[in-house]
């Protein structure tokens, strides 16, 4: 850990924390998904550096050790998408390989309709390629379905707001770390849904815990649930939707999103291999929402297996 080293990126106005470590000509590029932060990646980074790689992994805007936007409430996908590109036209990269995790999968796959120019590979961990439009799980699942919760402007933000930083980032992984979609009852939020003697995690140490609270202690959850959770519909003017570049899906077996209404049966059935088609799928057992940081180990070499393949 002690070898990644921590910068400052100017795109489009705002200061872009940026963790990098190796020198390789090859880039790779991780983006988090919530609630993670560039550390979520730590494994993987020092992983494809010592193979010869430079490894990247910026904070979000308005997440960690990031600017925030000027108008959090008004923040989307797309600013995440031209903050990307900005981040790699400021360091003077041409290509990378993209490696995105939970909602960090979206703006790695529109990125590279966007730019192909710029794009080796794409990696996704956890979710799949969707094509833009509307979200509609919400539809077919109760109430108390964290996702339509957390849409609703204030009702997070009261939630939260009862606790400090680190315990809504423990509480939130340990919801997701489970096999069941979070949902809460009528007369429930989502933070009760977690009793405070829950353990962590078996292989989410306290030392973690405490570097992700204190990133979430300095940014807070504003823009977070502006990007992802009520930015879901937002339009995308995007010139295809085949994403043509070399792919690879890793997929937990025991992850809550495999039980999205019809997702398991669109990754299984080839469905998604119909927008990407270069797309290799592996399957992990055991895996939940989380498997970079579970089973760093399987993680890191199906990467690197996928990296040397398309150099």
């Amino acid at each position: 850990m002690e070898k990644i080293q921590h910068n400052y990126v100017k795109a489009n106005g705002l200061n872009h924390h940026v963790a990098e470590i190796g020198t390789g000509q090859s880039v790779v590029v991780f983006l988090h998904g919530f609630p993670e932060i560039w550390y979520s990646w730590r494994h993987q980074m020092i992983a494809v550096a010592n193979a010869g790689y430079r490894a990247i992994a910026p904070d979000w805007r308005g997440y960690g050790l990031s600017d925030p936007p000027p108008e959090p409430e008004k923040a989307s996908s797309g600013d995440f998408i031209t903050d990307l590109l900005g981040i790699l036209d400021a360091l003077a990269i041409p290509k990378v390989f993209i490696v995105g995790k939970d909602f960090g999968a979206r703006p790695a796959f529109f990125f590279a309709l966007l730019y192909p120019e710029r794009v080796l590979g794409v990696a996704t961990l956890g979710i799949p390629f969707v094509p833009p439009g509307p979200i509609t799980y919400n539809k077919s699942l109760p109430e108390g379905f964290y996702i339509s919760r957390w849409k609703e402007p204030g009702r997070a933000e009261a939630d939260f707001g009862r606790l400090d930083a680190k315990t809504v980032v423990r509480n939130v992984y340990i919801l997701f770390s489970k096999t069941e979609i979070p949902i809460a009852r009528e007369d429930q939020e989502i933070m009760d849904m977690v009793e405070s003697s829950t353990p962590l995690p078996p292989w989410f140490t306290e030392e973690d815990l405490e570097a992700y609270g204190a990133l979430y202690e300095k940014s807070g959850f504003r823009t977070a649930l502006k990007v992802p959770y009520r930015s879901f519909d937002e339009e995308f003017n995007l010139p295809d939707t085949k994403v043509e570049v070399p792919s690879l899906l890793i997929m937990g077996e025991k992850d809550y999103c495999f039980k999205f209404p019809g997702m398991e049966d669109y990754i299984r059935s080839g469905q998604v291999k119909s927008f990407v088609p270069n797309l290799e799928i592996t399957y992990l057992p055991e895996g939940t929402h989380f498997v970079q940081e579970q089973f760093p180990d399987r993680v890191n070499e199906l990467l690197l297996s996928f990296l040397n393949k398309h150099s």
